[in-house]
Formats: C-alpha cells, sequence, structure tokens
C-alpha cells in the first residue's frame, strides 16, 4: 500500500542505478518486480470504486506533474538501465491509476520500454494500455474484483486477461 493521492507531490527517490532488470515475456516488457512490485492507493477499495476509479475524469484529478515525474521518469531510466528514446518509453503504473494504483510510489512506476513493432520516434505505445483498460472496464461493470484485478496486473500483464477468465 502506498500513501495515495497528495495534494502536493514530490520527487521521490528511485532504485539505485542499474539495479533493476526488465523481464520479457512474449517480447513484451515486464518491470523487475524486486524494484516495481507495484503500491495501491489507500483511497481506492472496492467500496469507493464509484466515486474514485470508476467515475469520470477520476486519474486526472490524482496524477503527478510532468514536473515531478519528468525527473523520476530520468532517475528511474537509470535504475532499470534504458537507453533508448525517452520519448518512446512511458513512464508508467505498474498498477495503473484507473485500477487504484498508488500514484507517486515508487514501487508503483517503472520506465516501460516500447511495444514490440514500435516505430522510433512515435511516442509512448504499450499493448499494457489495452489490458489496463480492459481490466477497468470489468471492474466497474463488477465481473471482476478490484483486487484480483489489481493482483493479476502486478503479477505479469501479458496473462492478467487469461487468468481472470476475461480473454
Amino acid at each position: 500500500m502506498g500513501p495515495g493521492p497528495q495534494a502536493h507531490y514530490t520527487v521521490q527517490a528511485q532504485p539505485a542505478a542499474g539495479s533493476c532488470h526488465y523481464r520479457y515475456e512474449n517480447g513484451q516488457p515486464l518491470p523487475d518486480l524486486k524494484c516495481t512490485p507495484g503500491a495501491i492507493s489507500p483511497a481506492v477499495t472496492q467500496a469507493s470504486i464509484t466515486t474514485t476509479i470508476c467515475k469520470t475524469g477520476y486519474t486526472a484529478t490524482i496524477r503527478p506533474s510532468s514536473y515531478v515525474t519528468g525527473k523520476e521518469k530520468t532517475a528511474n531510466a537509470a535504475s532499470y538501465g534504458y537507453t533508448g528514446r525517452m520519448g518512446d518509453a512511458e513512464y508508467d503504473h505498474q498498477i495503473s491509476l484507473e485500477l487504484g494504483g498508488d500514484p507517486n510510489d515508487p514501487r508503483n512506476l517503472w520506465v516501460e520500454p516500447p511495444s514490440p513493432g514500435h516505430k522510433a520516434g512515435s511516442g509512448p505505445n504499450n499493448d499494457k494500455d489495452k489490458i489496463e483498460n480492459r481490466l477497468h472496464t470489468a471492474v466497474c461493470a463488477h465481473t471482476v474484483t478490484l483486487a484480483r484485478a489489481q493482483s493479476a496486473i502486478a503479477i505479469d500483464w501479458t496473462t492478467a486477461l487469461a487468468s481472470l477468465g476475461l480473454s
């Protein structure tokens, strides 16, 4: 569990340079679970989803500023040894904000390299986003519980839908 949404975010310390290592499943990048196991927001519970994550515009109200995340992204890229174009990588939440992930806990953020087939210079484009959207829809439709969706995406986003019977 992370600290949750804050009125003012500060730049968070990142793991030491070179201490984190990407994993790959079917060519897709996954974070190092020792560095980025995921962290959830205490403000989002199964009982609160209608007033938090299932409310249109919620994530925009809790997202840290680009001033904060820009500095963190640079430091986290060093943690993971990411040397690609920064504009093609996403500073991503392991457990997405739309699934109640903590907005600025370093255990929930990682520099996600582009998915296979990505055209260099075209900005972030990650297949993980589609999975996050499907899980969010399932949670808000009460097809799957918040806790199960959070756990599935934290373990391995590439198998999250299948593990929940949603593929």
